[in-house]
């Protein structure tokens, strides 16, 4: 049961756009593939419930999602609540050096996933960009901060890895089926 009185009002604003667009565009590839039945499944399976019902923007757009006759609304609505999660997880993670680049927006993810006593999984990352048996180069390619905003040192874990296995190299093995 959903108290109104329990959900925060807290402004996800402070997601970058360039890293929602990049996750938004993850999520609608992969689900114009495999379709968008499965999406609500995913974010249940998950047990994003808790979080999505203790947050205002994520809980009208769930209730918007749900009661819609709009397939396309409904859609639309599910993919928003998984771009919203799964941009938090990857600001908390530092995720291709997303929290170098942003460490405020990555300070505030990670304080926004502790509070609502999510575990240390991500769940969505899991899904999206980890599925068994390797690593999926198409999604880690997709979330790659633009050039222009890269980071550089030891604050960017992930740059060199990922900037390596595109070119050739051996740092993520990919096999051919899955690209």
């Amino acid at each position: 049961m959903v108290f109104a009185n329990t959900a925060e009002s807290l402004d996800f604003g402070f997601l970058p756009k360039s890293l929602t667009t990049q996750c938004r565009s993850l999520i609608e590839s992969y689900h114009e593939l495999h379709g968008y039945a499965c999406l609500p499944d995913i974010l249940w399976k998950s047990r994003l419930g808790p979080f999505i019902e203790t947050h205002h923007e994520l809980q009208q757009l769930l209730r918007k999602a749900s009661t819609t006759r709009s397939a396309k609304k409904a859609n639309e609505g599910f993919a928003g609540i998984a771009t919203t999660i799964l941009s938090l997880e990857i600001l908390a993670s530092s995720f291709a050096g997303w929290s170098a680049i942003y460490p405020e927006a990555g300070s505030k993810a990670q304080t926004v996933l502790r509070r609502n006593s999510r575990s240390s999984q991500m769940p969505l990352m899991e899904f999206y960009l980890y599925p068994p048996k390797y690593l999926s180069s198409a999604a880690v390619a997709t979330l790659i901060p633009p050039p222009s905003r890269q980071a550089s040192g030891k604050n960017a874990p992930y740059a060199g890895e990922i900037a390596q296995a595109f070119e050739g190299g051996p740092a993520l093995a990919v096999p051919a089926s899955a690209i």
